[in-house]
């Protein structure tokens, strides 16, 4: 089983659907064959059961996802792309619309608030054995408390870090010797950073090793690391 804690959300310009770093990597990973359940939280809402809904049809399980009945599910639109600077716009045509792109993570969004208990009290309720990724965007003591659950299941550690590396976040201490630390890019337009990890969270809960499931979620989606300038 692979477990994804982070923040959820949804996108409500058509075509609406699940949104955030935690979604993508869950739909990611069933998409391979894998089992996965989240852990977060959502509103008390419609907005939430529509969430719920889409994915129990896409078949990620939602058990450990709890309801927050103080704030309402979160909500993201898909911001337009900035155009080419080179890119002339004729003063006598309207300009065509940019391609849209839905943020992935929702760091310093204003949703429901996962707590530390919360992870906790998820995975001692799954009881999984597996595979836990951890996204960028919850805060430091949920990761600190996602650590010590997962250690006490048993489980291979995906830490995300957002862009920037290391120096954007403190890792907690006592991180186990085989986690795998991933730094999110900048910009992932078409999902292919999620894809990569649910791809890579798959392999690993398959029995494969660090890289050969990193070599498998490479080929699977033809992500290609940036190269330094």
């Amino acid at each position: 089983m692979i477990v994804v804690v982070g923040s959820l959300g949804w996108r409500s310009a058509p075509p609406a659907a699940p949104a955030g770093r935690a979604c993508g990597i869950a739909l990611a990973a069933v998409a391979r064959g894998a089992q996965a359940e989240l852990v977060g939280r959502v509103g008390e809402d419609a907005t939430g059961e529509a969430l719920l809904l889409a994915l129990a049809q896409a078949g990620v399980g939602h058990a450990a996802v709890l309801r927050d009945a103080a704030r309402p599910t979160l909500l993201v639109a898909p911001a337009a792309a900035a155009p080419d600077q080179d890119d002339e716009a004729s003063p006598f045509e309207d300009p065509s619309p940019a391609p849209a792109r839905t943020a992935t993570s929702l760091a310093g969004a204003a949703g429901p608030r996962l707590e530390g208990a919360d992870v906790d009290l998820g995975i001692r309720y799954l009881a999984p054995s597996g595979v836990l990724v951890v996204t960028e965007d919850v805060p430091s003591d949920v990761l600190a408390a996602a650590v010590e659950a997962g250690q006490f299941a048993g489980m291979r550690l995906v830490a995300l870090v957002a862009p920037g590396g290391l120096a954007s976040r403190a890792l907690p201490a006592g991180l186990p010797d085989d986690a795998t630390v991933l730094a999110a890019p900048d910009q992932d337009d078409a999902g292919a950073f999620d894809a990569l990890v649910g791809a890579y969270a798959a392999a690993l809960d398959g029995g494969a090793d660090p890289a050969a499931a990193f070599a498998v979620a490479q080929g699977a989606t033809g992500w290609e690391p940036a190269t330094p300038d």
